[in-house]
């Protein structure tokens, strides 16, 4: 098993709390992960029906049934009434690490387990891998190109598995399957188009109205689509930026793919050098690169707030971090040269918000690092 960032956080939360659970997207290595990190323990998985139904029929025996009263409850969000038989049991025995539980739809258990376990459960969100955790392993794509292409779900670096092919089972069988259940789509054509939509718009502020008009379905619907996909940790919004000493200039979020492997295979990219004249591999590697930073910060359990910034005159700023009371802003430039002018905006967005150089950051596509100003220049691998 590749290591992951989240271990250390899993371990020390599993000594705190009697329940753990780690949230993410399908095939994010849930499962793998927490399988190796307590192989004693008994497994089960609520996607297979006689599990289910045993679970279902008689949740008391079925959780008696476990050595130790410990086990891994595998995509826990199928049997919804869970937390509550948990409840009991851990207010009986609140022993640390008793209970791990696995789900790919945040909204699903979440808001069962906030009603049932508030105070008992602890949460550690696994997304798919990020560079740094990929840093260390052979065979990893030799280009950005090839990066932008690939992606970074597990099984791509663990299994023989060819993207395109990969990426066509994902959606056959996950998204078509999991997400149109959940929304009860009626026209798959429809949810097919709208998929393809909001990965044409990665990295670029959304417009439901735009977004509702080119999918040819409703505000609302498109409302209800968007959040299922964040809510299974598919894309997520960074919103706008904004302080006193300047007031909220753009009021639509950003959207961003978690993943832009799958963006890009949604986008209509079959081969990694399609991406050398692709006029859109500006916003694909913004993606890769807000994306990465992002899964870092859940990984480790930071609590950094995302942000961007933008003004009418045409001034932007791709990333604002929030770390606590400490502000970092990021740059991200897909070319492979630096320039001393491509700092023009950090630099006036440091001098507006009040920031030392040493807190701003331009990450870009070559190898060098180097400080220019003060700011830090490094490659979008650098790991900052």
């Amino acid at each position: 098993m590749i290591p992951r960032a989240a271990v250390a956080r899993i371990r020390s939360l599993s000594g705190q709390f009697p329940v753990i659970v780690i949230t993410g997207a399908r095939q994010s290595g849930k499962t793998t992960l927490i399988r190796a990190l307590y192989p004693e323990l008994p497994y089960v998985n609520l996607e297979r029906p006689d599990i289910l139904e045993k679970a279902m029929d008689d949740p008391r025996g079925f959780l008696a049934g476990f050595p130790g009263g410990r086990c891994i409850i595998d995509e826990a969000q199928r049997f919804l009434e869970l937390p509550s038989w948990l409840q009991g049991i851990v207010d009986e025995d609140p022993i640390p690490g008793q209970f791990f539980l696995t789900g790919s739809n945040q909204a699903l258990l979440k808001s069962q387990i906030v009603q049932s376990l508030a105070g008992r459960a602890a949460y550690v969100q696994l997304p798919p891998f990020d560079s740094a955790e990929l840093a260390k392993l052979a065979g990893t794509p030799a280009s950005t190109d090839e990066w932008l292409f690939k992606g970074f779900y597990p099984p791509l670096y663990d299994r023989p598995f060819e993207p395109v092919e990969w990426f066509a089972q994902y959606v056959h069988t996950y998204l078509e399957r999991d997400l149109t259940q959940l929304i009860q789509v009626k026209d798959l054509r429809s949810f097919h188009r709208f998929l393809r939509l909001c990965a044409g718009r990665t990295g670029q502020v959304v417009n439901l109205s735009d977004l509702a008009r080119d999918a040819d379905v409703s505000h609302t619907t498109i409302k209800q689509w968007l959040s299922v996909l964040e809510a299974s940790f598919l894309i997520f919004f960074l919103p706008p930026w904004y302080d006193n000493f300047q007031k909220r200039l753009v009021k639509s979020s950003k959207l961003y793919f978690y993943d832009v492997g799958l963006a890009g295979f949604l986008a209509g990219i079959t081969e990694a050098r399609q991406w050398e004249t692709h006029p859109q591999r500006g916003a694909f590697f913004e993606t890769m690169v807000v994306s990465d930073l992002v899964k870092k910060s859940q990984s480790s359990g930071c609590r950094s707030e995302w942000f961007f910034w933008s003004s009418p005159s045409g001034m932007e700023v791709d990333l604002v971090e929030l770390r606590g009371a400490d502000v970092h802003a990021y740059e991200i430039k897909s070319s492979a040269t630096f320039r001393p002018d491509r700092l023009k905006n950090l630099l006036a967005w440091g001098d507006l918000a009040g920031l030392p150089p040493e807190k701003l950051h331009l990450l870009y596509d070559g190898n060098e690092s180097l400080v220019h100003r003060g700011v830090s220049v490094a490659p979008w691998r650098s790991g900052i």
